[in-house]
């Protein structure tokens, strides 16, 4: 009498744990659970293109079962499009399956919508869609098997204006790979890094400009005097063709005389904390010159790059807030051009405030400081 009810309860149990030992009998590989495109810079290509590609990767994908089972690969991940993948909203992937082979022998793929569906589309290299599955096929029908492997091949792309940034970037995508007669999934994760080229400002000699000294006797007493023009020499080297403005900030700010004006940059405070002058660094782009282009031209932005003046040859001083880019098209509003090495000559305009506006009871040294900065675009 206690058999009677023991035998149900064991069937019971046994067939309970059943469908686990078979998922446990199949095991679902990737070779490469992560790929890595690497990193790109915002130097750009000569010719401007919609999209670039970031590069090609590939992975290999194998689905082992100890008994034969319809062997089905599904891939789960956001859809950008019929045939690609989401890779953040600035870019996106592809994956192309190929080399299937089915217990050691070359297959074709079919294309299937849901588990036991007919493929749709066949072939030895097919490109993956979103929540589709693909299947070894034996005469055009989808085949039994114990090992299923396939090759996948991915490429990435990037909006052209993807790599326009001023600060690092990191792309992350992650997609999954299920395998229904295993009952597992296995995460695909995809990145990219973007950061700034590379552009290396520098000034002759040091960036130091040293009028000497100056007699009190050679000064206005009652106007402002101008003291001689001096040069220096800058130059921009970039790791590639780069679209950048330079920008100049005032480290005695507020110091200057002659009001507010942006391009009006500080000489410091004499002992009477009294402003001593001003100066300004203009740039002439007669005198500039920049990879093989046979002339330059400056243009301006005072709304931070969204919109720029005209571009033109005129001479315009560095300013604190508005940019300033050089160009190989007169009259282009469309900003500057990608350059990689940009030679100008900066000629600062140095005033001096009236002597009687001075504390002369002790020497006064002109202290300007400056910093150069390249805004990237």
């Amino acid at each position: 009498m206690n058999l009677d009810y023991l035998l149900p309860a064991i069937a019971l149990v046994l067939f309970g744990i059943g469908p686990a030992q078979a998922q446990e009998e199949c095991r679902l590989d990737l070779s490469e659970p992560r790929l890595d495109f690497g990193l790109m810079n915002r130097a750009v290509l000569v010719t401007p293109a919609p999209e670039r590609l970031l590069g090609e990767r590939r992975v290999g994908l194998t689905l082992t079962c100890s008994q034969p089972v319809a062997m089905s690969l599904f891939y789960r991940g956001l859809a950008a499009g019929a045939e690609r993948f989401r890779f953040t909203d600035q870019g996106s992937y592809q994956l192309q399956v190929q080399d299937a082979l089915l217990d050691g022998h070359a297959v074709n793929l079919g294309l299937i919508a849901g588990h036991g569906l007919a493929p749709s589309t066949h072939g030895s290299s097919l490109t993956w869609r979103a929540d589709h599955g693909i299947v070894p096929l034996h005469n055009g029908q989808p085949a039994l098997g114990r090992r299923f492997s396939v090759q996948m091949v991915a490429n990435a792309w990037a909006e052209d204006g993807a790599a326009r940034v001023r600060d690092a970037v990191t792309w992350q995508a992650s997609g999954w790979v299920d395998a229904p007669a295993s009952g597992r999934s296995r995460e695909l994760q995809l990145l990219a890094r973007f950061a700034p080229a590379a552009c290396t400002p520098s000034l002759s000699n040091g960036g130091t400009v040293d009028f000497g000294k100056v007699s009190a006797k050679a000064l206005n007493p009652d106007k402002e005097t101008h003291l001689p023009d001096k040069q220096l020499a800058l130059t921009v080297n970039c790791d590639g063709p780069t679209h950048f403005a330079l920008l100049m900030q005032d480290n005695r700010l507020g110091s200057a005389t002659g009001g507010t004006d942006e391009t009006a940059y500080g000489l410091g405070l004499d002992a009477r904390a009294q402003k001593i002058g001003r100066y300004s660094v203009n740039v002439d782009p007669a005198q500039a010159s920049a990879d093989n282009l046979q002339q330059l031209y400056r243009t301006e932005s005072t709304t931070a790059g969204a919109a720029w003046s005209s571009a033109n040859a005129n001479p315009l001083p560095l300013a604190g807030r508005s940019y300033l880019g050089f160009t190989d098209s007169a009259g282009s509003i469309l900003g500057p051009t990608a350059l990689q090495k940009v030679s100008a000559l900066l000629t600062l305009k140095t005033v001096i405030a009236p002597l009687q506006q001075l504390d002369l009871s002790s020497e006064i040294r002109l202290d300007g400081s400056a910093t150069l900065e390249i805004i990237y675009l």
